[in-house]
Protein backbone atom coordinates (compact mmCIF):
# COMPACT_ATOMS: atom_id res chain seq x y z
CA UNK A 1 0.00 0.00 0.00
CA UNK A 2 1.51 3.33 -1.05
CA UNK A 3 1.96 6.02 1.63
CA UNK A 4 -0.60 8.86 1.65
CA UNK A 5 0.25 11.92 -0.44
CA UNK A 6 1.20 14.97 1.60
CA UNK A 7 1.29 18.60 0.49
CA UNK A 8 3.23 21.30 2.30
CA UNK A 9 2.49 25.02 2.36
CA UNK A 10 -0.90 24.67 0.68
CA UNK A 11 -2.74 28.03 0.63
CA UNK A 12 -6.23 27.84 2.10
CA UNK A 13 -9.42 29.66 1.16
CA UNK A 14 -11.83 29.49 4.13
CA UNK A 15 -15.47 29.80 3.07
CA UNK A 16 -18.97 29.54 4.52
CA UNK A 17 -19.63 26.62 2.20
CA UNK A 18 -18.28 23.15 1.45
CA UNK A 19 -16.63 22.14 -1.81
CA UNK A 20 -17.13 18.48 -2.74
CA UNK A 21 -14.89 16.40 -5.01
CA UNK A 22 -16.21 16.71 -8.54
CA UNK A 23 -18.10 19.87 -7.69
CA UNK A 24 -17.92 23.32 -9.25
CA UNK A 25 -17.58 26.54 -7.29
CA UNK A 26 -17.75 30.13 -8.56
CA UNK A 27 -15.86 32.73 -6.53
CA UNK A 28 -15.45 36.52 -6.56
CA UNK A 29 -12.07 37.39 -5.09
CA UNK A 30 -11.26 40.93 -3.91
CA UNK A 31 -9.30 40.65 -0.67
CA UNK A 32 -5.58 41.26 -1.14
CA UNK A 33 -4.63 38.02 0.65
CA UNK A 34 -6.60 35.97 -1.87
CA UNK A 35 -5.92 38.01 -5.02
CA UNK A 36 -2.21 37.27 -4.68
CA UNK A 37 -2.87 33.61 -3.83
CA UNK A 38 -5.12 33.07 -6.85
CA UNK A 39 -2.67 34.71 -9.25
CA UNK A 40 0.19 32.57 -7.99
CA UNK A 41 -1.86 29.35 -8.17
CA UNK A 42 -2.99 30.18 -11.71
CA UNK A 43 0.57 30.93 -12.85
CA UNK A 44 1.92 27.70 -11.33
CA UNK A 45 -1.04 25.50 -12.27
CA UNK A 46 -1.26 24.62 -8.58
CA UNK A 47 -4.32 23.93 -6.43
CA UNK A 48 -5.43 25.70 -3.28
CA UNK A 49 -7.48 24.28 -0.45
CA UNK A 50 -11.11 25.15 0.23
CA UNK A 51 -12.05 24.67 3.88
CA UNK A 52 -15.30 25.45 5.66
CA UNK A 53 -15.28 27.97 8.47
CA UNK A 54 -16.19 26.59 11.88
CA UNK A 55 -16.13 30.18 13.20
CA UNK A 56 -15.54 33.61 11.73
CA UNK A 57 -16.37 35.29 8.43
CA UNK A 58 -15.15 34.96 4.85
CA UNK A 59 -14.22 38.66 4.75
CA UNK A 60 -12.03 40.01 7.53
CA UNK A 61 -13.84 42.44 9.82
CA UNK A 62 -12.59 44.48 12.73
CA UNK A 63 -13.65 42.89 16.01
CA UNK A 64 -14.95 39.73 14.33
CA UNK A 65 -14.40 36.32 15.97
CA UNK A 66 -11.11 34.61 15.18
CA UNK A 67 -11.30 32.35 12.13
CA UNK A 68 -11.57 28.66 13.05
CA UNK A 69 -11.27 26.09 10.27
CA UNK A 70 -12.64 22.59 9.86
CA UNK A 71 -9.99 19.90 9.58
CA UNK A 72 -11.11 18.32 6.29
CA UNK A 73 -11.26 20.31 3.07
CA UNK A 74 -11.04 19.83 -0.69
CA UNK A 75 -8.34 20.68 -3.20
CA UNK A 76 -9.55 23.18 -5.80
CA UNK A 77 -8.08 23.72 -9.25
CA UNK A 78 -8.82 26.83 -11.29
CA UNK A 79 -10.88 26.00 -14.38
CA UNK A 80 -11.66 29.57 -15.48
CA UNK A 81 -10.33 32.95 -14.36
CA UNK A 82 -11.23 36.51 -15.35
CA UNK A 83 -10.23 39.95 -14.08
CA UNK A 84 -13.19 42.20 -15.01
CA UNK A 85 -11.70 45.18 -13.17
CA UNK A 86 -8.73 46.14 -11.02
CA UNK A 87 -8.85 44.46 -7.64
CA UNK A 88 -11.41 41.83 -8.65
CA UNK A 89 -10.97 38.28 -9.93
CA UNK A 90 -13.81 35.92 -10.77
CA UNK A 91 -13.00 32.26 -11.07
CA UNK A 92 -14.59 28.87 -11.43
CA UNK A 93 -13.00 26.08 -9.42
CA UNK A 94 -13.21 22.31 -9.73
CA UNK A 95 -13.23 20.20 -6.57
CA UNK A 96 -10.60 17.47 -6.57
CA UNK A 97 -9.45 15.23 -3.70
CA UNK A 98 -10.22 15.78 -0.05
CA UNK A 99 -7.47 16.49 2.45
CA UNK A 100 -6.92 16.63 6.21
CA UNK A 101 -4.99 19.50 7.76
CA UNK A 102 -2.00 18.33 9.80
CA UNK A 103 -0.48 21.76 10.56
CA UNK A 104 -1.52 25.33 9.84
CA UNK A 105 -0.15 28.84 10.06
CA UNK A 106 -1.71 32.22 9.37
CA UNK A 107 0.65 34.67 7.70
CA UNK A 108 0.84 38.34 8.81
CA UNK A 109 -1.43 39.51 5.95
CA UNK A 110 -4.06 36.94 6.92
CA UNK A 111 -3.55 34.08 4.45
CA UNK A 112 -3.72 30.60 5.93
CA UNK A 113 -1.07 28.07 4.88
CA UNK A 114 -1.25 24.41 5.79
CA UNK A 115 0.48 21.08 5.59
CA UNK A 116 -2.11 18.51 4.56
CA UNK A 117 -2.53 14.80 4.00
CA UNK A 118 -4.49 14.05 0.84
CA UNK A 119 -7.27 11.55 1.50
CA UNK A 120 -8.07 8.66 -0.78
CA UNK A 121 -10.74 9.25 -3.38
CA UNK A 122 -14.12 7.63 -2.80
CA UNK A 123 -14.15 3.95 -3.64
CA UNK A 124 -16.21 3.16 -6.73
CA UNK A 125 -19.45 1.82 -5.24
CA UNK A 126 -22.47 1.21 -7.47
CA UNK A 127 -25.76 2.69 -6.35
CA UNK A 128 -27.75 -0.24 -4.89
CA UNK A 129 -31.25 -1.02 -6.07
CA UNK A 130 -32.92 0.45 -2.98
CA UNK A 131 -31.22 3.82 -3.58
CA UNK A 132 -31.57 4.10 -7.36
CA UNK A 133 -34.47 6.47 -6.92
CA UNK A 134 -31.99 9.02 -5.51
CA UNK A 135 -30.00 8.88 -8.76
CA UNK A 136 -33.14 9.08 -10.92
CA UNK A 137 -34.42 12.11 -9.01
CA UNK A 138 -30.99 13.76 -9.27
CA UNK A 139 -30.89 13.23 -13.03
CA UNK A 140 -34.33 14.81 -13.41
CA UNK A 141 -33.37 17.78 -11.23
CA UNK A 142 -30.10 18.39 -13.09
CA UNK A 143 -31.86 18.24 -16.45
CA UNK A 144 -34.40 20.79 -15.22
CA UNK A 145 -31.69 23.09 -13.83
CA UNK A 146 -29.66 22.89 -17.04
CA UNK A 147 -32.74 23.85 -19.08
CA UNK A 148 -33.31 26.92 -16.91
CA UNK A 149 -29.73 27.95 -16.16
CA UNK A 150 -27.88 30.85 -17.69
CA UNK A 151 -24.81 29.77 -19.69
CA UNK A 152 -22.33 31.04 -17.13
CA UNK A 153 -23.83 29.19 -14.18
CA UNK A 154 -21.73 26.34 -12.81
CA UNK A 155 -23.66 23.07 -12.96
CA UNK A 156 -22.26 19.54 -13.01
CA UNK A 157 -22.71 17.37 -16.10
CA UNK A 158 -24.21 13.95 -15.39
CA UNK A 159 -23.42 10.78 -17.30
CA UNK A 160 -24.80 7.28 -16.88
CA UNK A 161 -21.55 6.17 -15.23
CA UNK A 162 -21.60 9.05 -12.75
CA UNK A 163 -25.27 8.54 -11.91
CA UNK A 164 -24.45 4.92 -11.06
CA UNK A 165 -21.76 5.93 -8.52
CA UNK A 166 -22.72 6.38 -4.86
CA UNK A 167 -20.15 9.04 -4.10
CA UNK A 168 -20.97 11.23 -7.09
CA UNK A 169 -24.73 11.07 -6.56
CA UNK A 170 -24.39 11.80 -2.84
CA UNK A 171 -22.03 14.70 -3.44
CA UNK A 172 -24.24 16.38 -6.01
CA UNK A 173 -27.28 16.13 -3.74
CA UNK A 174 -25.26 17.61 -0.87
CA UNK A 175 -24.44 20.60 -3.08
CA UNK A 176 -28.03 21.12 -4.19
CA UNK A 177 -29.94 20.57 -0.96
CA UNK A 178 -30.43 23.44 1.55
CA UNK A 179 -28.37 21.73 4.25
CA UNK A 180 -26.80 23.40 7.30
CA UNK A 181 -23.07 23.98 6.91
CA UNK A 182 -22.17 21.57 9.70
CA UNK A 183 -24.14 18.76 8.05
CA UNK A 184 -22.57 19.47 4.66
CA UNK A 185 -19.16 19.26 6.29
CA UNK A 186 -19.88 15.99 8.12
CA UNK A 187 -21.21 14.36 4.95
CA UNK A 188 -18.20 15.48 2.90
CA UNK A 189 -15.80 14.14 5.53
CA UNK A 190 -17.38 10.67 5.54
CA UNK A 191 -15.06 8.10 3.99
CA UNK A 192 -17.80 5.63 3.00
CA UNK A 193 -19.72 6.83 -0.10
CA UNK A 194 -22.52 4.30 0.40
CA UNK A 195 -23.17 5.55 3.94
CA UNK A 196 -23.10 9.13 2.64
CA UNK A 197 -25.75 8.29 0.03
CA UNK A 198 -27.89 6.43 2.57
CA UNK A 199 -27.85 9.52 4.81
CA UNK A 200 -28.69 11.74 1.84
CA UNK A 201 -31.59 9.42 1.00
CA UNK A 202 -32.91 9.85 4.55
CA UNK A 203 -32.73 13.63 4.18
CA UNK A 204 -34.54 13.50 0.83
CA UNK A 205 -37.34 11.45 2.33
CA UNK A 206 -37.69 13.76 5.34
CA UNK A 207 -37.91 16.73 2.98
CA UNK A 208 -40.55 14.91 0.89
CA UNK A 209 -38.36 15.13 -2.20
CA UNK A 210 -38.53 11.35 -2.56
CA UNK A 211 -41.88 9.75 -2.00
Amino acid sequence: MSPPLTLTHLPLFPLSTVLYPGGLLDLRVFEVRYLDMVRKCQAAGAPFGVVALAQGHEVRRAGAPEEQLHEVGTLATIAQLQSPQAGLITLRCQGMQRFRITARQRLPHGLWMADVQVLAADAAVSVPADLRHTATALQQLLESLHAQAEPERALPQASAALLADCGWVANRWCELLPLPLELRQRLMALDNPLVRLELVGDVLERMNILR
